[in-house]
């Protein structure tokens, strides 16, 4: 039989091991739900410093050039979900592949309290994802409006002069919705129900 001194640092031995091992699991979920996003396409949120290393890193540097002869077609939509009437300033832009561009959508909190909002982007076709640079956006971060606040957001964005010579259109979807729905404060209690 070992002494309980023993005992106890084999306890307390392993309880650090499960603890840094759960740490470890924890911080690798981001990289793992990141690059599942991104390969699936869906949830893509990236961030700003993300879109700067991709638009000017040393391997693009010969795409930064404008190509005049090429037209690229920049549909933009936007969908809402929560108390937002979201839209963007104009429905398409037409673009040359390796050109700063900027587009706005507005966005209205139409509730009488201040609201944490995120945006989503998505992409079509997919393939395009790749090739749409975006350099600022207010999708990098959540958005915070105060009540009934009206607020003008812009995108900044670059089309790869790569992007493949079949794609002539792109729609650039944004989804913004309300953070912490269906979430109870915390302290708050669920209302019992009444009987018949």
């Amino acid at each position: 039989m070992l002494p309980i001194q023993s005992l106890n640092r084999q306890i307390l031995l392993k309880l650090l091991i499960a603890s840094v091992m759960m740490f470890g699991f924890g911080y690798a979920l981001v990289p793992m739900y990141k690059a599942l996003c991104e390969a699936t396409g869906i949830n893509v949120i990236t961030s700003k410093n993300d879109y700067g290393i991709r638009a000017f890193s040393a391997n693009k540097v010969g795409n930064t050039q404008i190509d005049y002869s090429r037209v690229i077609t920049i549909e933009f939509d936007s969908n809402s979900r929560g108390p937002f009437t979201f839209r963007p300033v104009k429905n398409f832009l037409e673009v040359h592949p390796g050109e700063m561009t900027e587009i706005v959508y507005e966005v209205s909190n139409n509730l009488d309290r201040p609201v944490q909002a995120q945006a989503i982007p998505s992409y079509a076709p997919k393939s395009a994802t790749e090739y749409f640079t975006k350099l600022e956006c207010f999708c990098f971060q959540q958005q915070t409006l105060t009540a009934h606040e009206v607020r003008k957001m812009p995108v900044v964005f670059v089309i790869d002069a790569g992007l493949p010579q079949d794609v002539k259109t792109i729609t650039l979807s944004y989804t913004f919705f309300e953070l912490g729905v269906g979430q109870q404060p915390a302290g708050s209690t669920t209302p019992k129900s009444k009987g018949v």
